[in-house]
C-alpha cells in the first residue's frame, strides 16, 4: 500500500507526529503500532506529567513561573551539560505550547497533587494520567482519519542513500510492503530487550526490571543504525530510578518507583551505604537511583526509614516492610543485623540538628560522614521501622539515531536523510546522554513529534 506519512509507534511522540502531520497537510497518515491495542501508548501510558517552560502566573495549573533560562539551567546540570543546545533550546521554548496544543487534541489538565516532586512550578499533570491521555491522542487521531495499525510490526526498511523506499511490516501473518513519502521513527529504544543489555551488562542485566512497555525492543533503531544511521548516545546508558523490589519484570509502570530515598537512608546487600541521599530535589537526581542500584552487589539496595518519614512521599503499591528494631528490620531483609545497627547508628551520630523542609534544600545535613546526606538528614530513631527494597528500573535508553533541528534522521556520511524523521525516546541521546527531569521525556516526544509531523507533511507534498 501507499501513504504520505507513516509513523512508527503509538505512544505519546508517535502520535503528537501523526496530528501534526495530518495538521499540516499530509494526505493520507498511518500509524504502525507493535502493541496489542489494549496496551497501545508504549511507555507514555505510565506518564503523568510534562515539563513545560511557563511564564503565565495566572496558568491555573501550575504553581508560578517556569521561565526558559532556568529550565535550560535545570537541564544542563542533570546532563553535564553534555547536550545538543540548540535542540534543546527548541524543546524548551516549545514546550510552552505544548498545554495549549495537547488540550485541541482533547487531553485534559489537573493541578499538580501534593507529595510529587516539587513539580507543581514545573510540570503539569494529565488528568487520569498517560492512559487517558493516550486515550485522547487516539480517539482525536482516529476522529480526524488518521489510520492505525495494531499488532503491527516493522521488520525492515528499505534505505537507499539516505532515502526510506519501502517499509515491510509484520501483520496478520504476512508482511506488507508501504511505500510512504516520508516516515517517521517514533519506536522508543531497546529498555526491554534484555539480550540487547547484556552486551553492555553482563548477568547484571538479568536483574534489571523494565518499567514501561516489553514492545520497546529496539528493532527499528538497529535497523537504522545498520542502515547508515549517525548514531548518538551512550550505548551502556539508560535512564533507570529506584522502583520497589517486589515490581514486576515489564509494565509495572509509575505506581513502582519509590520516591523514599531522600528522607531516609540506603543500604546495599551488605547494609553499607553508597551515596548522597539528599543531594538535591528530587526530580534532578531520582534519575540517576537506577543506575547507582544497578552497580550494587546482585543490584538490589533498600531505603530505611523510621515513621515519622512516611508522610513526605507517595508509597509503593506495596506495604513497606516493617519492624520494632533495626536488627529485627535487618533479619526480614536477609541483612546482617550488626552491620545495620551499625550503619544506622554511624549515621545518627552524623546528623546535625536543623529545620527539616521537605520542600526545600533544607540546613538538615550529617557531618564527618562519607558518603555524606546533605539535606533532609534526620536521625532514624522512631519506631517502627520500614523498609522497602530496591531495584534498578529503566525508564528508557539513551542510545539513538542523530536528528537536526527539523528532526529529520541524519546519516554516518554527513548527510541528511530525504525522507526520514525521528523523535521520543529513539533520539533522546540528542538531548540527554546521561540524568533526567522529571516529565522531559514526554516534553521532548511532542515537540519534536510536532516538528517531524510538519516536516514530514512538507516532504509528502514535495513527493506529490
Amino acid at each position: 500500500m501507499k501513504t504520505d506519512v507513516l509513523v512508527i509507534g503509538g505512544g505519546n511522540a508517535a502520535l503528537s507526529a501523526a496530528l501534526s502531520a495530518h495538521e499540516h497537510g499530509a494526505g493520507k497518515v498511518l500509524i504502525v503500532e507493535r502493541a496489542p491495542e489494549f496496551y497501545r501508548g508504549g511507555n507514555s501510558r505510565h506518564t503523568r506529567d510534562f515539563r513545560v517552560m511557563n511564564t503565565r502566573k495566572d496558568n491555573k495549573y501550575m504553581v508560578g513561573t517556569y521561565p526558559e533560562e532556568e529550565f535550560m539551567e535545570d537541564l544542563n546540570r542533570v546532563a553535564g551539560g553534555e547536550i545538543n543546545q540548540t535542540l534543546a533550546r527548541i524543546i524548551v521554548r516549545g514546550s510552552e505550547e505544548l498545554p495549549e496544543w495537547l488540550s485541541k487534541q482533547g487531553i485534559l489538565w489537573q493541578p499538580a497533587l501534593t507529595g510529587t516532586l516539587h513539580l507543581g512550578r514545573t510540570n503539569i499533570f494529565q488528568l487520569g494520567g498517560g492512559k487517558a491521555m493516550m486515550n485522547s491522542y487516539y480517539q482525536t487521531a482516529q476522529a480526524r482519519g488518521i489510520e492505525i495499525w495494531y499488532e503491527a510490526m516493522v521488520v525492515d526498511l528499505v534505505i537507499e542513500q539516505g532515502e526510506c523506499k519501502a517499509v515491510k511490516v509484520q501483520r496478520n501473518g504476512s508482511i506488507v510492503t508501504v511505500q510512504a513519502k516520508a516516515i517517521i521513527a517514533a519506536s522508543g529504544g531497546f529498555e526491554a530487550n534484555i539480550e540487547w543489555h547484556r552486551r553492555y551488562w553482563g548477568a547484571a542485566a538479568d536483574n534489571f526490571v523494565i518499567r514501561g512497555t516489553p514492545y520497546n525492543q529496539g528493532n527499528v533503531l538497529e535497523i537504522l543504525l545498520n542502515n547508515g544511521a549517525a548514531q548518538v548516545g551512550d550505548p551502556h546508558a539508560f535512564h533507570a530510578v529506584a522502583v520497589d523490589g517486589r515490581a514486576p519484570k515489564f509494565d509495572g509502570g509509575i505506581v513502582t518507583r519509590l520516591d523514599s530515598v531522600p528522607f531516609g537512608i540506603v543500604v546495599n546487600k551488605h547494609g553499607q551505604r553508597f551515596y548522597d541521599e539528599g543531594e538535591d530535589f528530587w526530580p534532578k537526581r531520582y534519575a540517576i537511583w537506577g543506575g547507582l542500584i544497578a552497580r550494587q552487589p546482585d543490584q538490589v539496595a533498600y531505603s530505611i526509614l523510621d515513621s515519622s518519614a512516611l508522610e513526605h512521599f507517595l508509597p509503593s503499591v506495596w506495604e513497606p516492610i516493617s519492624a520494632d528494631s533495626i536488627g529485627e528490620l535487618a533479619e526480614k531483609l536477609g541483612l546482617d543485623p550488626a552491620v545495620l545497627n551499625e550503619t544506622v547508628a554511624t549515621f545518627n551520630k552524623s546528623v546535625r540538628p536543623g529545620t527539616f523542609n521537605p520542600r526545600e534544600l533544607d540546613d538538615c545535613h550529617t557531618e564527618g560522614l562519607t558518603p555524606p546526606k546533605s539535606h533532609w538528614a534526620t536521625k532514624i530513631e522512631n519506631p517502627p521501622f520500614y523498609a522497602y527494597p530496591l531495584k534498578a528500573g529503566i525508564t528508557f535508553t539513551y542510545l539513538g539515531v542523530e536528528i537536526n533541528e527539523q528532526a529529520r534522521i541524519k546519516m554516518r556520511d554527513g548527510s541528511l536523510s530525504k525522507n526520514m524523521f525521528a523523535t521520543g525516546e529513539i533520539v533522546a541521546g540528542n538531548v540527554l546522554r546521561r540524568g533526567y527531569l522529571a516529565g522531559f521525556g514526554l516534553t521532548m516526544g511532542a515537540v519534536l513529534g510536532r516538528i517531524a509531523g510538519r516536516e514530514a507533511a512538507n516532504e509528502a507534498k514535495r513527493a506529490i
